[in-house]
């Protein structure tokens, strides 16, 4: 059986703690799938084309991790696509009961549809998109933060 992941996320943009969660599941399940959902509560800073891109660039290396769009519901999407799995990373307690809430509606929706929590690096405790758009902004060094194409694009937004 083709056990399928949906990694759903705005990746504006992707870090290096998304990548950890992406390699980690990769390792787990047959094929991952990258779906940018856009959060109409956050202003984006690239566009989803460019988002795609910067995704598709920073796995490249990862043979079954592709790379979707969406503006439905994630567990409608998840139904749709027949994964039996949603793959999520948390950093914090505060990312816990966000996702604690998220999950327990999903699973009221879609009771096949299992979500797998991975635990972050340490590295990338502290690490959220905002955060690096922040530092960025301001020429702050964000190398090692980001993969080197995402730095490049930040830098070039900010200039």
């Amino acid at each position: 059986m083709n056990k399928l992941a949906i990694c759903p996320g705005s990746f504006d943009p992707i870090t290096n703690g998304h990548l950890d969660i992406i390699k980690r599941g990769a390792n787990i399940f047959d094929n991952v799938v990258v779906v940018i959902f856009n959060n109409s509560a956050k202003t984006s800073l690239f566009s989803v084309e460019e988002r795609i891109n910067l995704i598709k660039e920073a796995t490249k290396d990862m043979k079954n991790v592709s790379v979707d769009v969406s503006d439905d519901l994630l567990i409608n999407y998840a139904k749709e696509k027949k994964a039996s799995v949603i793959l999520r990373g948390l950093r914090a307690v505060s990312d816990f009961e966000y996702e604690m809430q998220i999950t327990s509606m999903n699973r009221r929706l879609a009771k096949d549809v299992e979500t797998f929590f991975v635990m972050t690096n340490n590295q990338y405790s502290f690490l959220s998109s905002s955060i690096v758009k922040e530092v960025a902004k301001y020429q702050g060094k964000v190398t090692g933060l980001v993969p080197e194409i995402v730095e490049a694009a930040l830098k070039e937004k900010y200039d």
